[in-house]
């Protein structure tokens, strides 16, 4: 049986703002405490209106410009008609058929195979959230609860196009999805918290006699992690396999279906079939006007964009001649890590150099101490000046590295460290360009002065240069760090002078 899966996916984000959508209700993760976050707009008391949050379309449009989308100067809000037990108003705020954004597009790489790939998006809209339901899966009865806390957050819906072929492009379009907003600062997309949640459209196009038969499209819904999306839809793929040999039920034969995921059984599950647009009712909310944006707006906000994590990538790759696995670690670990590693290269000057240090010395002590960068004790600058001295030949790798301990045992003693420091270290600790050529030259006239490598010793000395490999290996481990075509000159200047 040969078929193409086709998959979209629907990503729900919770903006970053202090208070909901429509009321000044706090925007707060708080399970502890249901209920507390909520009043008389939000909840749907009769009487109550709503008023727009104002940062909540900014941010929104702040994600639509990352996101290629085309931005319009002119939305509304509808009323989406259902009822729910987590919807008090039996309704929610959204937008229909003038969304703000249209049109966009994510590139992504897959890690498998290295292909790029551009999935579109038809859109992105702007909706309040529901509430939370809570029910005893036990299967033992008990009683199911509503917690409201979350009803009117600002929630911004991404709509793509069927784009996605493959269960793993899907796991990297959401993880390339989290970066870009976590690095535009408009979500945390914590997956954990509810901030970012995904449905998935799946359905197969099978290859039959020179025909494509389209199969019906299932929906699984609220899948909360990246590795629940891949397992899904490659689940989900194989269970459409199977019922097409069994029943051969083509697109339009059954209304669409939505299904679960039970991740602890590693399976979907039927829950409803599908409304549509029209089983929604949508109408213009008639207690908020449209929303007019100007040129103007649209440029200041775009004026606060910061550079995309996929052109720093190509950025570290083209100009500074980083791997693209370097590249791509130093940029997944966020903005402020990219900061970091950017501030540093631009005080040394040597990018390769501070990927290096970033990625083993640095990466190394915030794993060991459960840090993040921000909160590391060594500045980008102080970095910077010591690797600016290792570039410019001033001090070793090696000293570089006891230059780099002493600055962190001084900082954890609670002494801030500086450019000063570093001058200083190196000065008490003799560790400058004439000490550790000292101690080359003493560890080349050790290696020398060994009578098992008397024979290698001779070979040199006759002229035959390559002999000098297991003695430049000697040196070298003894000092870890030095620079080995330094070791090598220093070597055969001495055998042969």
């Amino acid at each position: 049986m040969e078929f193409t899966p086709i998959i979209g996916l629907e990503v729900h984000v919770q903006l970053l703002t202090k208070s909901k959508l429509f009321c000044g209700c706090p925007n707060l993760f708080n399970p502890d405490n249901p209920n507390v976050q909520t009043c008389p707009v939000c909840i749907g008391l009769p009487g109550s209106l709503p008023v727009m949050n104002q940062e909540a379309l900014r941010l929104s449009q702040k994600t639509a410009m990352a996101l290629n989308l085309n931005l319009a100067n002119f939305t509304k809000w509808d009323r989406k008609q259902y009822y729910y037990p987590d919807l008090p108003k039996a309704y929610q705020i959204s937008q229909f058929d003038l969304p703000f954004s249209y049109d966009g597009w994510v590139e992504v790489t897959l890690p498998s195979s290295g292909e790029t790939t551009k999935v579109r998006l038809i859109r992105a809209h702007l909706e309040e959230d529901a509430g939370k339901n809570m029910h005893d899966e036990s299967g033992r009865g008990g009683d199911s609860k509503v917690d409201l806390n979350r009803t009117g957050t600002p929630l911004l819906e991404i709509v793509s196009e069927p784009d996605i072929r493959c269960a793993e492009e899907a796991r990297v379009f959401l993880e390339e999805l989290r970066l870009l907003l976590r690095y535009i600062e408009v979500s945390d997309c914590n997956m954990q918290e509810g901030s970012m949640r995904c449905d998935a459209n799946v359905n197969l196009h099978v290859h039959e006699d020179g025909e494509k038969i389209p199969t019906p499209i299932v929906e699984v819904k609220n899948l909360n992690s990246f590795r629940g999306v891949e397992a899904a839809i490659e689940y989900e793929i194989k269970r459409q396999v199977k019922a097409w040999e069994t029943d051969r039920k083509r697109i339009g034969d059954v209304p669409k279906e939505t299904r679960g995921w039970d991740a602890d059984r590693g399976q979907t599950f039927a829950q409803r079939g599908k409304e549509d647009a029209a089983d929604y009712r949508y109408f213009p909310d008639p207690d908020l006007v449209p929303v007019t944006t100007t040129d103007e707006q649209l440029e200041a906000i775009r004026a606060t964009l910061c550079v995309f994590p996929a052109d720093r990538r190509k950025s570290y790759v083209n100009d500074l001649g980083l791997s693209e696995y370097d590249a791509s670690v130093i940029v997944d670990q966020g903005r402020e890590y990219a900061d970091y590693f950017d501030e540093v290269t631009s005080v040394c000057g040597d990018g390769k150099q501070a990927a290096n240090w970033l990625t083993q010395d640095v990466q190394r002590e915030l794993n060991d101490r459960k840090i993040e960068i921000a909160e590391f004790s060594i500045s980008a600058a102080v970095l910077g000046s010591v690797l600016q001295k290792i570039v410019k030949g001033d001090i070793t790798i090696k000293s570089g590295r006891e230059v780099f301990a002493e600055l962190l045992k001084q900082s954890d003693d609670g002494t801030t460290v500086s450019a000063e420091s570093v001058d200083a270290i190196i000065a008490d600790k003799g560790l400058g360009k004439e000490q550790d050529t000292g101690k080359i030259d003493a560890a080349i006239q050790a290696v020398i002065d060994n009578e098992r490598n008397a024979k290698a010793v001779e070979d040199v000395r006759g002229g035959k240069q390559q002999a000098v490999g297991p003695l430049i290996g000697q040196v070298m481990r003894e000092l870890k760090g030095a620079d080995a075509g330094s070791v090598r000159q220093m070597i055969i200047d001495k055998l042969t002078s």
